[in-house]
């Protein structure tokens, strides 16, 4: 049949396959994903020791507010055991106090070790010595009474509610937090301007395609919707791997601090920043860090295009 070779070449036709404006792999595209990996990798630790910060210092804060310190300096003729009883008792029995505890000798000595070494006598040293008070969270004593009250009994006590510490401790961690989110913008900023770049040079290397496209009467959303899906790709590609590296970090950290609990290194570390872990609400931070980023990454690649399109004819109107 005459017409049976025509109808063979439509449906060959039909079925081939449409290629993409935007070519799926070339070597733009394989450095915006390393940039997109690189970019979404530090701002995920960024995100990850804002976490960390926050969260140690609201530990700090609850841990140094639910204490109280009692110190009696040792002077000429002071019985020092029966002025720490007096202040544990009048602490013990004030309302808001939990708990008065004094600290011990051997205690003490502990505590000065690292500065005096071991061996001397804690009776030839002018050295305070310390009364622990606890603390009710829930009904907090009146510290201005509790401190005249302790004084009244021991005139050579004082009281210490850490609150200076807690303030600055505060305003340490919001200015933390502050630079820490500050960097993060700065970040997805850069990340936005590369993901311009990158759209703009595959523009120009399709260029003539996309001209032919638009005045042929393809559709704005059409050209644009092409370049917006392989760069949605594009980012999410480079974002998941970024994302992926910095949670493998967080975990390492968290294993490491794990695993050297009994060292000096550990302890200091876990001291100062906790276990490295930024819990779940940090992987949450994370997820939607890589979500952004993708989602920038093709919100930035439409806006390009549409851009670009309206410098090539002034009467297209997205």
């Amino acid at each position: 049949m005459p017409g049976a070779p025509l109808r063979r070449m439509a449906a060959a036709r039909s079925h081939r396959k449409q290629a993409p404006i935007v070519p799926p792999a070339n070597v733009a595209g394989h450095a915006l994903i390393l940039v997109i990996a690189i970019m979404t990798f530090l701002s995920c630790l960024t995100l990850g020791a804002v976490t960390l910060v926050r969260d140690t210092a609201a530990m700090w804060q609850t841990q140094i507010a639910r204490e109280a310190t009692v110190q009696i300096k040792p002077i000429e003729g002071l019985d020092m055991e029966a002025a720490l009883a007096s202040a544990q008792r009048v602490a013990a029995s004030f309302p808001g106090v939990r708990q008065a505890r004094i600290v011990e000798r051997d205690a003490t000595i502990r505590l000065l070790e690292p500065w005096l070494g071991t061996g001397f006598d804690i009776n030839e040293l002018p050295v305070p010595r310390l009364v622990i008070v606890t603390i009710d969270p829930a009904n907090p004593p009146d510290f201005a009474a509790l401190r005249q009250a302790v004084i009244g009994e021991v005139p050579q006590a004082t009281l210490d509610d850490h609150r200076t510490w807690v303030d600055r401790l505060i305003a340490m961690a919001n200015t933390t937090v502050t630079i820490g989110f500050s960097v993060l913008v700065l970040m997805l900023v850069a990340t936005v301007l590369a993901i311009v770049f990158a759209t703009r040079g595959a523009m120009s290397g399709n260029g003539h395609i996309i001209e032919v496209l638009h005045f042929v009467g393809a559709e704005a959303g059409f050209i644009a919707g092409q370049f917006r899906r392989h760069f949605l790709l594009t980012g999410m590609k480079g974002a998941a791997g970024g994302g992926i590296a910095a949670i493998i970090v967080f975990i390492g950290f968290s294993w490491w601090s794990s695993w050297n609990l009994a060292t000096p290194e550990a302890d200091q570390a876990t001291a100062l920043f906790g276990n490295f872990a930024i819990g779940s609400a940090g992987y949450i931070g994370v997820a939607l860090v890589v979500l952004l980023i993708g989602a920038l990454t093709a919100v930035t690649s439409h806006v390009t295009v549409v851009s670009y399109l309206g410098d090539i004819d002034p009467s297209h109107n997205a």
